[in-house]
Formats: structure tokens, C-alpha cells, sequence
């Protein structure tokens, strides 16, 4: 069992050090931008043991772009329960689109968001490029060996067909 909740400003350090243990670093790029993990909103999820989920997001012009979900234990519904939360904040925030990019490599993230109901918006060719500019410890290779090469980006639609939500 875990509960979901806003993160605060003292929650960066455990934040920081999920995030780093994960990526190597504690700033993300996306569509060429740059965001330091502490400058982002965010919904953590918690069981007796601590954190074991952070989703990190910003909300600009009506849209809400997902930035990292990170869940530490799988298949118990902690990816699933932050998209809800954040959907659900989106929504009342009044978000006319939530979106995220993930990269080309990374085919686990694609099923996960696609299951619950994202479907792909763009594929930004050789964005990589850019990013490394910006990061140059991004690997030429990432999961499963794959080139790390282009930006795959994917939103949820709040209504599909028949008026029914996915999640």
C-alpha cells in the first residue's frame, strides 16, 4: 500500500538522490530546454518504507508537460497512481493537453504510457543532437544498445472516442 502527496521543498535531497542514482545527473533535458529537477513541481509516492515513485512536471501555457516518472518498485501501480494524480491536478489547473518525451531507446516507457492511454504526438528526429550540446554526457547508445537518437513525444488525450477517459 502507498499513498501519493504533493512533494515540498524538503523533499529535493531524496528527490535529488532517486534521480541521480537513476540518470546520472539531477537536470533533464527535453525539447532543447533544460530543468533542474528542484525547480519542478511534483506528486512523490510513499509506503512505510519511504519514497518509491517521484513524478516531476510544469504546467505553461494551458499544457502540462510530464518531465520525469520514476517509479522504485514496479508493477504495484506507482506509475499509474502519480499519472492519475498529475492528469487529475492538469485537469483542474485547466491543462488543454498533457504531453512528455521520452527517447527512442526507451521501448518500456512507450508500452507503459501507451497502456494507459498516451498515444504519440511527434517523433523529433535526431533531437539527441541538440541535447548533447546542451549535456554532453548524454551516451550515443542507451537501452539495450539502441543509438540514442531521436525524441519521441507522446500526450494523453483527455477525451477519446465515445467520451471515455483511459485512466
Amino acid at each position: 500500500m502507498f499513498s501519493i502527496r504533493r512533494n515540498e521543498p524538503e523533499d529535493y535531497t531524496a528527490i535529488s538522490s532517486i534521480v541521480e542514482k537513476t540518470w546520472h545527473t539531477t537536470s533533464i533535458i527535453t525539447r532543447g530546454k533544460l530543468y533542474h529537477i528542484s525547480s519542478l513541481e511534483g506528486f512523490l509516492a510513499e509506503d512505510a518504507s519511504g519514497i518509491i515513485g517521484v513524478l516531476l512536471y510544469r504546467i505553461a501555457d494551458s499544457e502540462c508537460e510530464i518531465i520525469l516518472l520514476q517509479s522504485l518498485k514496479e508493477n504495484l501501480g506507482v506509475g499509474t497512481g502519480l499519472l492519475k494524480e498529475v492528469i487529475t491536478h492538469a485537469k483542474k489547473e485547466g491543462c488543454k493537453r498533457i504531453w512528455l518525451i521520452t527517447t527512442n531507446d526507451n521501448t518500456s516507457a512507450m508500452h507503459f504510457y501507451q497502456r494507459r492511454g498516451f498515444i504519440f504526438a511527434a517523433i523529433h528526429i535526431n533531437a539527441m543532437q541538440i541535447s548533447r550540446q546542451m549535456k554532453p554526457q548524454i551516451p550515443l547508445t542507451g537501452i539495450d544498445g539502441i543509438p540514442l537518437r531521436d525524441e519521441i513525444e507522446m500526450e494523453y488525450p483527455f477525451i477519446i472516442e465515445m467520451n471515455k477517459e483511459v485512466l
